[in-house]
């Protein structure tokens, strides 16, 4: 993993929590905005359950469920909702920052992640070769598989529903707040 991988996966949550502090002085949210980001978010709250009740991390490759149709449904639920959090802000300055973190973070760990995988699994080849890195294809590959939630809990992905119902009750007090 290259210095920058090494970096970038160590700081994504806790400058991911950084963010999310400037984030909420910086959004000027409204109850359409508010309205519009759910319809995002929820989405991308619901990738990245399905994703974590199929991927059993280091045991072996998950190619059923959402893993059949991009090798980082986790990543793309990720960026859902910051798209969705981008629309609830307001901001073209936090929208711009969004992408920004996503391209300088994001795309090195995922380059990093599949690097694991490529040494640790030989069939990753394959299966990089059949289904798109990010964005989702329609057709299917691999079994069907089964969604567990007992990986969903150990995986405790629920941490990012409570995050988004989190800030979007902090979003709406502010805009109760600003309406005064």
């Amino acid at each position: 993993m290259d210095s920058w991988s090494a970096i970038a996966r160590r700081i994504r949550v806790p400058s991911g929590f950084a963010f999310a502090a400037l984030y909420l002085y910086f959004a000027r949210p409204s109850a359409r905005s508010l309205a519009l980001g759910a319809v995002v978010i929820i989405p991308g709250l619901i990738i990245r359950t399905l994703a974590s009740g199929y991927v059993s991390k280091n045991e072996q490759l998950t190619t059923s469920g959402p893993y059949a149709h991009t090798r980082n449904p986790l990543y793309l639920g990720s960026l859902i909702l910051a798209l969705g959090f981008a629309l609830t802000s307001r901001s073209w300055w936090i929208a711009a920052a969004i992408v920004a973190i996503f391209i300088a973070i994001y795309i090195p760990v995922i380059s990093a992640e599949e690097t694991f995988l490529r040494q640790r699994f030989p069939e990753f080849e394959r299966y990089a070769h059949e289904v798109p890195r990010l964005w989702p294809r329609l057709g299917s590959f691999g079994n069907s598989g089964k969604f567990s939630w007992d990986l969903y809990w150990k995986h405790r992905e629920y941490n990012a529903t409570v995050g988004a119902a989190a800030m979007m009750a902090a979003l709406l007090a502010k805009l109760l707040w600003i309406s005064k």
